[in-house]
């Protein structure tokens, strides 16, 4: 398979997708909830005009892993934000990058960082390890290791230490269950919601204010994930 650089090395290509997203935006064709219908739709639909991550790949040079994974972010933003995150994202990305190793950094930080990732709200000693293995096998690729890595045993693993979890664990390893098959499915959209469902997870509320923390912090959640995805998409 051919290697994807962004933009397939072509700055018209880049100048003209920002373009057509930016009429979008200025026209408020940008909503959430729908792909692309009667001239409006998400951030995937408004930069390819139909519902396919795989268009990024052959129209933009950006690996559809990253589409999915703009796509989860957006559909998870409040409408300030996610009116202007589709440019954001490809402002971000320059003309000719190798985008390959963006989401290998974003799952060892959706995993284990400090103060975002899910890694907090493990409690068993299983779960944590769990996690910590799906990080450190994302970590290995960063690092250029060529090694196997053999996620169905990760997700088994995860998937074992679930049964003995606490409900705020249970979504902590769900999340490395969601993320290790993100490899094989490319659903990193299905990866993010997974993760916030874990790092929102509140206790010890009423129904009403558990509901409001719960929904300021998805939103929390998903502007870290979107500044951090910026940052990788920068540096690569």
């Amino acid at each position: 398979m051919e290697r994807l650089i962004s933009f397939h090395g072509k700055q018209e290509i880049k100048d003209f997708y920002l373009n057509r997203v930016r009429n979008h935006i200025l026209n408020d064709e940008l909503i959430h909830g729908v792909y692309w219908e009667n001239g409006k739709g998400c951030g995937i639909g408004c930069t390819v005009h139909s519902d396919s991550h795989a268009a990024y790949e052959r129209e933009l040079g950006i690996p559809r892993l990253l589409a999915r994974l703009e796509d989860g972010i957006f559909e998870g933003m409040a409408n300030g934000r996610s009116k202007q995150w589709p440019e954001q994202f490809l402002s971000a990305i320059e003309v000719g990058r190798d985008l390959s190793l963006v989401w290998p950094h974003f799952a060892v930080w959706l995993m284990i960082d400090k103060k975002w990732g899910v890694l907090q709200y493990a409690k068993s000693a299983a779960s944590k390890r769990a996690i910590q293995d799906v990080a450190d096998a994302y970590q290995s690729i960063v690092n250029g290791k060529k090694k196997e890595i053999d996620w169905h045993a990760l997700k088994n693993a995860a998937a074992a230490a679930t049964a003995a979890a606490n409900a705020v664990a249970v979504a902590a390893v769900a999340t490395a269950v969601a993320v290790a098959v993100a490899v094989a499915t490319a659903a990193a959209a299905t990866a993010v919601a997974v993760a916030v469902a874990a790092a929102v997870a509140v206790a010890g509320a009423d129904a009403a204010a558990a509901a409001a923390a719960r929904f300021s912090k998805r939103q929390e959640c998903h502007e870290a994930q979107a500044d951090k995805l910026l940052e990788l998409l920068r540096a690569a």
